[in-house]
C-alpha cells in the first residue's frame, strides 16, 4: 500500500506545464499587464475573458485567484442557473477563508449560461448590489450570446492567439528537451503550432504524441 501510494503517475503535458503564475503565460502581454495590476490592487469588479479555446482564459483566472489570493468559486456554464447565482452571491457576503483577501467567482463558457442566470447577474453586478470584496470572471469564446446590459457591467479582455507562434515553438522545444532528455532536433515544432492554429493546449497534446513515438 505504501509503495503504491508513493507511485507518481504521469500527467498530460497540458496539465504538467499549465502556467501557475500570470507572468508564465505564453504571449498575452496586454492581459498579463492588466491582471498583474489587478492582482496587486484588487477591487470589486466583473471581467470577461473572451477568445478562442486553448488561449488560457480559465487558467489565467485561476492564476489571478492565486496571485490575489482569493477564495475561488468555480461555476461551470451548465451549472450556472439562477439558484446557483443566488447561492454564490450569498456566499460572497461572508469574509473569505483564512489567507484570502477576496472572493473570485469564475463562470466558464458564460455565453452558455441560462437566460435566467444572466438576468439574475444584472442586479448582482450592479453597483447597488455588488457583493463586497468579490471579483467576477466570465470566460467565453464569443460575446454574441450575452446581452448588452450584461456586457455593460463588465470589463472585457481579449485573449488572442495572434503572435503566439514564435513563443509557442520555443515552449515546445524546451519541453521536448526536458521530457526526452535530448538536445537533438525534435519534430517540426513550427508545423505543430501551425496545425494547432496557435492553440497551445492542442499543440502540447500533439507534442505528447510525438514524445511517445520517439
Amino acid at each position: 500500500m505504501t509503495a503504491q501510494a508513493a507511485f507518481s503517475f504521469p500527467q498530460p503535458l497540458a496539465e504538467k506545464y499549465r502556467p501557475r503564475l500570470i507572468a508564465d503565460f505564453v504571449g498575452l502581454g496586454r492581459a498579463k499587464k492588466i491582471l498583474s495590476k489587478l492582482a496587486a490592487s484588487p477591487y470589486p469588479s466583473a471581467w470577461i475573458f473572451v477568445g478562442p479555446s486553448g488561449t488560457g482564459k480559465t487558467t489565467m483566472a485561476l492564476a489571478l485567484a492565486a496571485a490575489i489570493p482569493a477564495e475561488l468559486h468555480h461555476v461551470p456554464s451548465q451549472n450556472c442557473t439562477r439558484d446557483t447565482v443566488e447561492q454564490v452571491r450569498h456566499t460572497c457576503q461572508y469574509v473569505p477563508v483564512a489567507g484570502c483577501r477576496f472572493h473570485l467567482v469564475l463562470v466558464d463558457e458564460a455565453d452558455r449560461m441560462s437566460q435566467a442566470a444572466q438576468v439574475c447577474f444584472l442586479s448582482k453586478l450592479d453597483a447597488t448590489d455588488f457583493p463586497p470584496n468579490t471579483i467576477f470572471v466570465f470566460t467565453c469564446n464569443s460575446t454574441d450570446g450575452l446581452e448588452n446590459r450584461f456586457l455593460s457591467r463588465c470589463r472585457v479582455i481579449e485573449f488572442s492567439s495572434y503572435g503566439l507562434a514564435s513563443e509557442a515553438q520555443k515552449l515546445l522545444a524546451s519541453i521536448w528537451e526536458k521530457e526526452t532528455g535530448s538536445s537533438e532536433a525534435g519534430p517540426n515544432f513550427a508545423r505543430i503550432v501551425k496545425d494547432s492554429c496557435n492553440n497551445v493546449r492542442d499543440a502540447l497534446m500533439a507534442l505528447e504524441v510525438e514524445i511517445m513515438a520517439a
